[in-house]
């Protein structure tokens, strides 16, 4: 059973892998749908679309099953993925789904979804609604309010945004990135009227801003073009860049200054200041200020840039000794 640092046992964390091991115990043949259900060009169409990492790169065939030297850790983990498959479809643009526009979507047999539909609901990760709908279920409120206990990002950064959120009408952000999203992992909001309009949990555009830039502008070159071709449209709307030189220019220059600024990309009327968390000099974070246009001058700019990169290199530190 999987335990924390402090020797405590995770429990959320032991009822997903439980519930994903269900189904890692079945036959093979019960595991992949792509044996006998779909056809091998329609594999090909999952696996090119938003979910392929949860879907075959190549066709099962019944006779891989036995002497093919195929290990039964590679038949667990499809099937882990599989049923992770079905938590990542729920976004904010959609957060329910019936099972038969899940069963489109993913591709999955009817007796396939509806046993991991069961696992997932008997875990507390889903919950059905009206209408014989899911959603996400209290479980992942659990979870929340663990990550929020013990992410070191969070208890790291905490003063820093008490202390610039203080010192100007702002929101503080600390922001995680991971694959090929931004999110924000704490905030504290000190004007009147707020301008940011990304609290915990609501993913933050990777083409536009200055935390994206933030990051970006400290990421390998081999790592940052996919990045750059993918939101090239964006970079290109908001001025960042014309071609992907342009845009890589424009990355050195920030990564040069060591903080990013933004005028009203993300948000209307709001201005944001970022700069990068780094971990071994790589990022894996960023804390961001966003504040009103209208309290915005060049004065303020710069100074609160300066906050900012010096903050952002204080949790930086701390990172380089405690692993976020």
């Amino acid at each position: 059973m999987p335990v924390d640092k402090g020797g405590n046992v995770n429990r959320s964390r032991y009822d997903l892998v439980r519930c994903c091991d269900r189904h890692a115990r079945r036959s093979p043949t019960t595991l992949h749908y792509f044996s006998s259900s779909i056809s091998y060009n329609e594999i090909t169409t999952h696996a090119s679309g938003p979910h392929s990492r949860y879907c075959g790169l190549r066709k099962f065939r019944p006779q891989d099953e036995m002497g093919s030297g195929i290990e039964p850790k590679l038949v667990k983990a499809n099937s882990q993925e599989r049923v992770l498959a079905v938590l990542d479809l729920f976004t904010e643009a959609r957060p329910q789904w019936s099972p038969e526009e899940l069963m489109k979507e993913l591709g999955y047999t009817r007796p396939t979804l509806y046993r991991y539909l069961k696992s997932l609901k008997d875990s507390g990760f889903v919950m059905p609604t009206r209408g014989g709908r899911y959603a996400l279920g209290p479980r992942v409120v659990e979870m929340d309010y663990l990550s929020r206990r013990s992410d070191p990002l969070i208890a790291t950064a905490m003063p820093h945004l008490e202390r610039l959120s203080a010192a100007h009408p702002c929101t503080a952000l600390a922001v995680r990135w991971y694959g090929d999203k931004t999110l924000c992992v704490a905030s504290i909001a000190s004007s009147v009227s707020p301008v940011s309009s990304y609290p915990r949990g609501r993913p933050m555009p990777m083409g536009r801003g200055a935390i994206a830039r933030s990051i970006m502008a400290f990421l390998p070159k081999q790592r940052v073009m996919p990045l750059v071709a993918r939101y090239a449209a964006d970079l290109r709307s908001v001025g960042v860049g014309d071609t992907p030189e342009d845009i890589l220019a424009t990355l050195k220059r920030v990564r040069r200054a060591g903080v990013a600024i933004a005028f009203g990309e993300v948000t209307p009327g709001a201005v944001g200041i970022a700069a990068p968390i780094l971990d071994a000099g790589y990022p894996i974070a960023s804390l961001c200020i966003t504040i009103a246009g209208q309290h915005a001058n060049g004065k303020l700019i710069d100074r609160i840039s300066s906050e900012v990169r010096e903050a952002a290199w204080q949790i930086s530190a701390a990172a380089d000794m405690n692993s976020m």
